[in-house]
């Protein structure tokens, strides 16, 4: 026996090996190979022999592009694009309202969720329906821009994307760490969407350049029949890679969470107490109202993202405090902008666009005192994150409800 080999050295000790793995993956393989050539019947380093050369067995002889899933996503990508452009060209005619794009891209997502993840007929059912009726609905509506439709328009987005949150999460829907898989993939998502939308970018910058050095502009045709498509089907794309679990997006995602938690949070106090020298008032100024309620968004985006992408770590560390310190703050630009729409409530009296914004900040009120209460618990040591976790994951249907209500209600009320 090769005493020199650390593998050999510290096979009875399973933390040290991972250690080494974690360490260097490549000089770990190396060292392994002459570790398992000598002790074959070792059942540690049969183990390790798997982990490191594990190959499927279903499948292996074929190329990737020719796997069934691979030629279902490639076909769905391109009914995606062909839909969108189809959509995009009645919206120009100003037949449709372009708030029809986003059927040409998330049914056609939630087809490859439900090909790769087959639920009941019940919920297929279901899903098929609503999406029928969604788009049935939003074209029986005028082409108006009144406040009611316009809410309407702007709220079917999120009921879509509940709707393909169950495509998503399948039989498995009242699972919490269903939705809470379901929270990350979109996460990554965004991640690996953004990053081929930018290289994107750049070979449209590139592509145009070139035309114009031959004397020609394409870029209204490009942008129509390129563009538009590109970017539907790559929607789709993006959701295959994701789930395939590619480990771009996945190795990427839990490091902008703790980059992005302090720097929100430094940058909004800041701009909180700038605000308070300079004597704004969110009670007076609509637009900055607005303005006050895109922020309670985006910092209720990034708490959430800091927390699915905590993973299983129960260990207390700077960033659970960063985030308690952020989900305070946002608790308390929920209640200055709640109090600013009942005073223009009480003020002006009752509109949609009022009524809307008043029931979204009542909502998220809601849910920040559900995840403040929760992480509070869990800083103290009194439960582990999956009770944080919990209060994001099942008040999700809570969003889809009033969007669904304000989509379906608000043009018949108004």
């Amino acid at each position: 026996m090769d005493i020199g080999n650390p593998i050999i050295e510290n096979m009875a000790n399973p933390r040290e090996l991972e250690r080494m793995f974690r360490k260097d993956p490549e000089g770990f393989k190396k060292a392994f190979s002459d570790a398992w050539r000598q002790n074959p019947d070792s059942q540690v380093l049969a183990v390790w022999h798997e982990r490191l050369y594990f190959q499927e067995t279903a499948g292996t002889n074929k190329a990737p592009w020719l796997r069934k899933d691979f030629l279902i996503m490639g076909l769905l990508a391109i009914l995606a694009g062909v839909s969108t452009r189809i959509l995009l060209h009645f919206a120009e005619q100003q037949a449709i309202a372009p708030i029809n794009l986003v059927f040409g891209i998330i049914p056609f997502i939630a087809a490859y969720f439900l090909y790769n993840n087959t639920p009941k007929k019940n919920i297929l059912y279901a899903l098929a329906s609503l999406f029928l009726i969604s788009g049935f609905y939003l074209n029986m509506l005028p082409l108006e821009h009144k406040d009611s439709i316009i809410l309407a328009y702007l709220h079917l987005p999120i009921f879509l994307w509940v709707l393909l949150g169950l495509a998503f999460t399948g039989n498995e829907y009242p699972k919490g760490s269903t939705r809470l898989a379901y929270l990350k993939f979109n996460g990554e998502f965004c991640i690996l969407y953004a990053s081929m939308a930018i290289s994107g970018m750049l070979l449209t910058a590139l592509t145009m350049q070139l035309f114009r050095f031959v004397g020609m502009d394409i870029e209204q045709f490009y942008f129509k029949n390129v563009v538009v498509f590109g970017a539907a089907a790559l929607a789709v794309v993006a959701s295959y890679l994701v789930s395939r679990n590619l480990k771009l997006a996945k190795n990427i995602a839990p490091y902008i969470a703790k980059i992005f938690s302090p720097l929100v949070l430094a940058t909004l106090l800041v701009y909180l107490i700038t605000v308070i020298w300079v004597g704004k008032n969110p009670l007076l100024d609509r637009n900055f109202l607005l303005a006050f309620n895109g922020i309670l968004l985006s910092v209720l985006a990034i708490i959430i993202f800091s927390i699915i992408e905590s993973g299983a770590d129960e260990t207390r560390n700077i960033s659970d405090y960063i985030n308690f310190a952020l989900i305070v703050l946002a608790l308390a630009i929920d209640s200055v902008a709640l109090s600013a729409i009942v005073f223009r409530l009480s003020s002006y009296g009752i509109s949609p666009n009022r009524l809307a914004v008043l029931g979204v900040n009542i909502l998220i009120w809601a849910n920040l005192i559900w995840i403040m209460i929760s992480y509070m618990r869990f800083l103290k040591n009194k439960t582990g994150l999956s009770t944080i976790q919990d209060a994001v994951t099942k008040y999700l249907p809570v969003y889809g409800l009033w969007a669904a209500f304000v989509t379906f209600t608000f043009p018949l009320i108004f």
